[in-house]
């Protein structure tokens, strides 16, 4: 008996554990730590979920398509600088894309000499009471941050159902922190 709830409770552990992230080329200048087991999006797999009109720098996504983590410049560019500034539109477009938002953090840091927007929340699809399939919300956790650079902004997101959000918080974390632009 004794042995069995070792196991257990071992087997807990390693579901839980973080993922073993390996260095990923994702351009010919941005790298980061990307979870070992993920694989690269196709464009019918980035279309069904993430419709959108820029195909992404790059998009990787887990075994069982329910993590993701991508890499996209954004249309919007900030000639005068103002990160302040840049910080409140991009939470303004966080806050109006979703039913609901829990900000978790946000704020601005400096990743090897560049300064980085960042917002980390929890957020709510409604529902729609038509359709059976369709009746729950979706619930998401996500980590989003955004790197302002003369004519271009990056854009590198995590998402994961909230379910999952103990799981993959501490990941998305080095996954973010890791990414190095030359």
């Amino acid at each position: 008996m004794r042995k069995a709830l070792f196991l257990v409770a071992c087997l807990s552990l390693l579901s839980f554990s973080p993922e073993k992230l390996v260095k990923t080329k994702m351009t010919d200048e941005i790298t980061a730590l990307v979870p070992k087991n993920f694989r690269s999006m196709d464009d019918i797999d980035f279309s069904q979920r993430y419709p959108s009109v820029r195909k992404p720098l790059a998009a990787y996504t887990n075994e069982a398509r329910e993590v993701d983590f991508s890499v996209n410049i954004s249309a919007t560019q900030w000639p005068d600088g103002d990160i302040e500034i840049a910080k409140e539109f991009f939470k303004s477009g966080v806050l109006n894309m979703f039913d609901g938002v829990d900000m978790i953090d946000e704020g601005i840091y400096i990743l090897r000499g560049k300064q980085f927007v960042f917002f980390e929340f929890e957020t709510r699809v409604k529902g729609d009471r038509n359709k059976v399939e369709l009746r729950d919300p979706v619930l998401g956790y996500t980590y989003i941050q955004y790197l302002i650079e003369p004519g271009r902004t990056l854009v590198f997101s995590f998402n994961c159902p909230r379910r999952m959000r103990e799981e993959w918080q501490e990941t998305a974390h080095k996954m973010m922190k890791s990414i190095k632009i030359k």
